[in-house]
């Protein structure tokens, strides 16, 4: 049966504005009266009657939720690591905790962890804090590992893959990531958030946001940053980086990169127009000829 569905929270509600007039001694009693232990039970009593059919969240367990229906409450729980979305009365539907706010209904049911997965359902970080940028997406106990792209890591908080920066990860911060530090500058240069080529891999470089924190970006293949003006180019065009590509990719293969195919323009008329008709001038009269 329900606790703290609808009613009794209206209940609850009602039961606090009514003691808020009546004035209250000065001095607190040690002991809490007899009577007033039996109000507070009662209120906190399970109740059997619904305000309307519909599917409503349990006011403190965030993975519980009821079903009204002909005046009669069910209650429900949903999948281990799945939680209620109440964006709609009329929808049953469980998410991710990620797409929720739980922190008014923190409680959640016993977990019932499978390996790899802490609950049977959900995004949980790897067991090992420093494999940064890896992470488990569990579906009925069933695991699958996942790898970040580079230079990204496993956000806890919105299980999705984002900067270190952004992360705040212990372990796992810009610096544990990338064997790189931003030049010191002044402050009205590092809020241009400067470039600075990857000491490693011509194709890489690093963004210093606000000057400090680097980030990890890259060109596409084929290409090299120039870190002379700070933009990617062809890897010919780039001195020191010239030869990057030997023995990854061919020279017709970087010209066909470089010089890719152009099109061939489609014959006239081989896809009807999708040009609407033009209408008659206002006022003038369509004159049909008829066919003979």
């Amino acid at each position: 049966m329900a606790r703290y569905c609808v009613g009794v929270v209206l209940l609850g509600c009602l039961v606090a504005l009514a003691s808020s007039a009546v004035p209250r001694p000065k001095k607190k009693p040690a002991n809490p009266p007899a009577r007033a232990i039996a109000d507070s039970e009662r209120d906190a009593e399970i109740t059997n009657s619904c305000p309307e059919d519909g599917f409503f969240a349990d006011a403190e367990q965030c993975d519980k939720y009821y079903e009204c229906r002909n005046g009669e409450i069910i209650e429900k729980l949903c999948p281990d690591g799945m939680v209620f979305n109440d964006y709609s009365q009329e929808e049953e539907k469980c998410d991710l905790p990620f797409n929720l706010d739980c922190s008014q209904r923190p409680k959640l049911q016993t977990p019932i962890p499978m390996l790899h997965c802490p609950r049977l359902n959900g995004y949980f970080s790897h067991e090992d804090p420093k494999e940064c940028g890896k992470f488990y997406y569990c579906v009925d106990g069933k695991f699958n590992m996942i790898t970040c792209p580079d230079g990204l890591v496993y956000n806890d908080k919105t299980g999705i893959c984002t900067w270190p920066d952004e992360a705040k990860k212990k372990g796992c911060g810009s610096a544990d990531v990338f064997p790189f530090d931003c030049p010191a500058v002044n402050e009205t240069f590092g809020l241009t958030h400067p470039r600075y080529a990857d000491p490693e891999d011509c194709q890489f470089f690093y963004v210093c946001i606000n000057g400090n924190t680097p980030r990890r970006s890259g060109c596409k293949l084929g290409q090299a940053f120039d870190d002379v003006h700070k933009k990617c180019d062809w890897a010919r065009k780039v001195p020191e980086c010239a030869d990057w590509y030997k023995g990854q990719l061919t020279d017709a293969e970087l010209d066909a990169l470089e010089n890719p195919p152009t099109p061939k323009p489609k014959p006239a008329g081989s896809q009807p127009s999708r040009r609407k008709p033009q209408r008659p001038p206002k006022g003038k009269a369509v004159v049909v000829e008829d066919e003979e």
